[in-house]
C-alpha cells in the first residue's frame, strides 16, 4: 500500500552547530566580553572595570590550560556561565540604570555602585577558585603520570 508509506526525506541535513565549548569559541566570547567592558568603561565605575577585566583575564588563563590538556567539563560549564551569563548580565543591568540612581542607598543598605563592586568581586573569587582547581587538576595529572612511570620503568611493585 504505497499511500501509507511516508515520503522519504532526501533533504540534506543541516551542519551541526559549531562547538561552542571549544577553547577557540571560549576565547571569542572572552574577546567580545572584553570589548563590551571597554566600550562601557565610561558608564561603569573604574574599580568594576578593572575587576571585570581581571575576571576575564583569569578565565583566559583557565581556557589557556587547554593547550596542555583538555578542559574538564566542569571548568567549561563554569567559564561559559560566567562569560555568557553572570558577568555580562551584571554589567548590563548596571549600565541600564538611571545615572541619578547610582549612589542612592537601596533597601539593602548598598548603592548600585557598591552592589556592582560586590558582585564583580564575587565573580573574581569564583574565577580565581576555578583557576586554582584547574591548576590543581593539572598537578594531580602530573603526579599520576609520575606514579605510572615509576611503576612501569622501575620494576614491579611486587618485587621484594
Amino acid at each position: 500500500m504505497p499511500w501509507i508509506r511516508r515520503e522519504r526525506d532526501d533533504h540534506p541535513v543541516a551542519a551541526p552547530p559549531a562547538d561552542d565549548d571549544s577553547p577557540a569559541a571560549l576565547r571569542k566570547t572572552l574577546h567580545d566580553l572584553n570589548r563590551y567592558i571597554n566600550q562601557n568603561s565610561g558608564r561603569l565605575p573604574g574599580r568594576s572595570v578593572v575587576t571585570a577585566r581581571v575576571v576575564t583575564d583569569t578565565l583566559r588563563e583557565v581556557v589557556d590550560t587547554s593547550e596542555i590538556r583538555e578542559l574538564d567539563i566542569y571548568a567549561v560549564v563554569s567559564v561559559k556561565s560566567i562569560l555568557n551569563d553572570y558577568l555580562p548580565t551584571t554589567l548590563k543591568q548596571f549600565v541600564a540604570l538611571d545615572p541619578t540612581q547610582l549612589n542612592v542607598r537601596r533597601p539593602s543598605g548598598r548603592t548600585a555602585i557598591e552592589s556592582l563592586n560586590e558582585q564583580v568581586d564575587a565573580l573574581l573569587d569564583a574565577a580565581s577558585t576555578l583557576l586554582t582547581a584547574t591548576h590543581a587538576q593539572d598537578a594531580d595529572a602530573l603526579m599520576t603520570q609520575g606514579s605510572f612511570l615509576r611503576t612501569k620503568f622501575s620494576g614491579s611493585d611486587l618485587d621484594l
